[in-house]
């Protein structure tokens, strides 16, 4: 029950990340490459010269904050908005009621939390009142805003990239935490300096997440004969027990991993891949869809070089099938060393393409006679599978019978490496083009 008690009033019965919430600028952690002195934001928010702007970047950075310390600063009416649970009859209620304010000579600031998540004609709606000046559009998203923001909506917002926070940011933040009466200040709290920066570590750069853990290690922290907290290592790694990674399944975060997943295994760096592999994983990915971009590496970029990638990899998917999280990780760093290590062709993805090219753009060619089925006798009539040679029958089981189109009958796709088994691809391919060349 003593625990229980820390918490009993109601001044500090808010979560730790919510009391301390900076008010000014002055209090704002992070950032410096905007609100430095003489940097152009807040160059712009001292002035109050404020413009529609989109604050871009990973959660717990401070956005929603910025917006609400700017809206104390500005001479302006501030409403919060949340795409999540808004919509386009919230939009028009608010914009006629920023349209009165303007004729009144009164501003709108208007924050938009995760303003990505509104659809295109929620999006639309914002248009013409950001263009007559009825609102200051104030729009926060974790998501790249050129693919997620409208681009008339885009053209007429000033973009600032907000920057996860570094360590020492976060450091000094739960410095403060530890000292402000809105925060724990009020309590006599023994952390090491070390537990201080494992806390800044493990946020990964997420001030929010830094917060809470350390709120969360102070209410499991063993508590003396005089009240004083203690929090220890132990207590420390059962509140850390999970990496809390910036990742988003549907979002940048997402694609930015797969990506470097992908070329560190195209750039022969099992150790990097790996890596990449574990940050996924940890970040809550579906493991059977890290197994399907294998397949398809496997062929894309080892092809017939080390055709024994693909069953590596195909394995790898069913052995994810069958057993899930957390037993099949090792599968797929089976999957994923194998094919970092494997000789590298890209081949059969080059013929692939540039045949994909000539099917789009080229007209449709019938299928020559010689290799047409003629299952009627009208069809044989008609010279269809006149001509035709089966390659069995031949000593060398080939024939010099052509294929492809008259218009593409000189047309190469796969043009095989000399890396791994598809050296010996390519010697067997020149080998059988010379023969019918001659």
């Amino acid at each position: 029950m003593g625990q229980l008690s820390l918490f009993d009033d109601r001044s500090v019965s808010a979560p730790l990340a919510s009391r301390l919430r900076p008010e000014t600028l002055e209090e704002y952690v992070g950032q410096k490459h905007l609100l430095g002195e003489g940097k152009l934001l807040r160059q712009l928010i001292d002035r109050d010269q404020i413009s529609s702007m989109i604050f871009w970047g990973p959660p717990g950075v401070g956005k929603t904050t910025l917006a609400r310390i700017i809206a104390g600063r500005t001479r302006a009416s501030f409403v919060e908005f949340s795409a999540v649970t808004s919509g386009i009859k919230d939009i028009k209620e608010v914009m006629a009621q920023a349209e009165q304010n303007r004729m009144m000579g009164i501003r709108t600031l208007l924050f938009v939390d995760e303003i990505h998540r509104f659809n295109k004609a929620q999006q639309d709606a914002f248009l013409p009142y950001v263009e007559k000046g009825s609102i200051i559009l104030v729009g926060a998203t974790t998501e790249n805003p050129s693919f997620e923001i409208n681009a008339a909506l885009l053209s007429r917002c000033k973009v600032f990239v907000l920057k996860a926070l570094d360590e020492n940011d976060l450091k000094e933040l739960l410095a403060h935490a530890l000292a402000s009466p809105k925060g724990l200040g009020s309590m006599e709290i023994a952390i090491e300096e070390e537990h201080l920066f494992a806390i800044a570590r493990f946020a990964n750069g997420d001030a929010r997440t830094a917060l809470n853990t350390l709120e969360m290690a102070v209410l499991n922290g063993e508590i003396d004969g005089s009240g004083k907290i203690h929090v220890n290592a132990e207590v420390l790694s059962q509140c850390m027990n999970r990496r809390s990674l910036l990742y988003d399944k549907n979002g940048e975060e997402h694609y930015n991993l797969i990506s470097a997943l992908h070329k560190s295994m195209r750039n022969s760096d099992p150790d990097a891949a790996v890596y990449w592999l574990c940050r996924m994983l940890d970040g809550g990915e579906e493991p059977l869809y890290i197994a399907r971009r294998l397949i398809r590496f496997a062929s894309e970029d080892v092809g017939m070089a080390d055709s024994q990638a693909l069953q590596v990899a195909v394995a790898a998917y069913q052995a994810c099938h069958f057993l899930g999280m957390p037993e099949c990780d090792v599968h797929l760093t089976h999957a994923v060393v194998y094919l970092s290590m494997a000789p590298k062709s890209n081949a059969l993805y080059a013929a692939c393409e540039h045949c994909k090219k000539d099917v789009r753009e080229l007209p449709a060619e019938p299928v020559p006679l010689q290799i047409c089925n003629a299952p009627t006798g009208l069809m044989k009539e008609l010279d269809y599978g006149k001509g035709y040679i089966y390659a069995h029958d031949t000593e060398e089981k080939l024939t010099k019978m052509k294929c492809l189109p008259e218009s593409l009958a000189d047309r190469r796709y796969y043009l095989p490496t000399r890396e791994g088994h598809e050296r010996e691809v390519k010697e067997r391919l020149e080998e059988i083009l010379r023969w019918k060349n001659d």
